[in-house]
């Protein structure tokens, strides 16, 4: 009986050490087995990562490639001397609101200033003062804003004055009576009451006010210094 008992027993024992056996062999397989997956599900995601970059700077080249064509292509629609002969009034076009905004029976319109009168959004001229235009020393391209209060009164504010250059030039008129400033081989047309403000005549010095950039027919009278009599 106790030889049975021992038998029973080292059985047992036996057993139970085949199936830890088992059992360690099976989460050490386990455990390789998920190593793998997560470096392999790491380096998936590296690859997505990477791919991705790639594409955008395709969509960039093309993009780039794209923009240099279609700059090519409205390059032959326009010469050097087109574009400078557009007037900066124009190239303002852009940056005065289209429409007109009502404010309780008052209407509100903003133009550009041509030189002489203001360009709405419509295209209709809108008479500009000229002591207005004269004091406030209005450049062609010059942003306006109008409103014409409920009695017809015409009230102008300077909104968006655009970059100025100033020049030195000579005054001169016109057998027509227009007054014009010359210098540099070029001519801008004046406002007569500008040149009357400061009593200018033909051949004094008139320093003038004109836009940075592009070309324009107007300039603003800043001063004129008289010639010696």
């Amino acid at each position: 009986m106790p030889n049975t008992n021992k038998n029973l027993k080292d059985d047992l024992e036996l057993e139970a050490e085949i199936k830890t056996k088992e059992y360690l062999g099976a989460a050490a397989t386990s455990a390789s087995s998920v190593e793998p997956g997560k470096a392999a599900g790491k380096d998936e995601n590296i690859s997505i990562a990477k791919s991705k970059i790639v594409l955008v700077k395709k969509l960039l080249a093309n993009i780039k490639e794209n923009s240099e064509r279609l700059t090519q292509l409205l390059a032959g629609f326009l010469s050097p001397e087109d574009e400078a002969a557009i007037s900066i009034g124009q190239l303002a076009d852009e940056n005065f609101a289209v429409g007109e905004e009502s404010l309780g029976e008052a209407r509100i319109i903003e133009g550009v200033f041509d030189g002489e009168n203001m360009i709405g959004p419509d295209g209709k001229q809108y008479s500009v003062p000229a002591n207005y235009a004269s004091k406030s020393k209005l450049v062609e391209g010059d942003i306006l804003k109008l409103t014409i209060t409920a009695n017809g009164t015409f009230v102008y504010k300077q909104i968006g004055p655009i970059e100025r250059a100033r020049i030195v030039g000579t005054l001169e008129r016109a057998t027509t009576g227009e007054f014009f400033a010359l210098a540099d081989g070029k001519r801008w047309r004046l406002l007569t009451a500008s040149v009357t403000y400061y009593k200018g005549e033909t051949g004094d010095e008139v320093v003038i006010l004109v836009p940075k950039n592009g070309e324009s027919k107007w300039a603003a009278v800043e001063n004129i210094v008289r010639k010696s009599e």
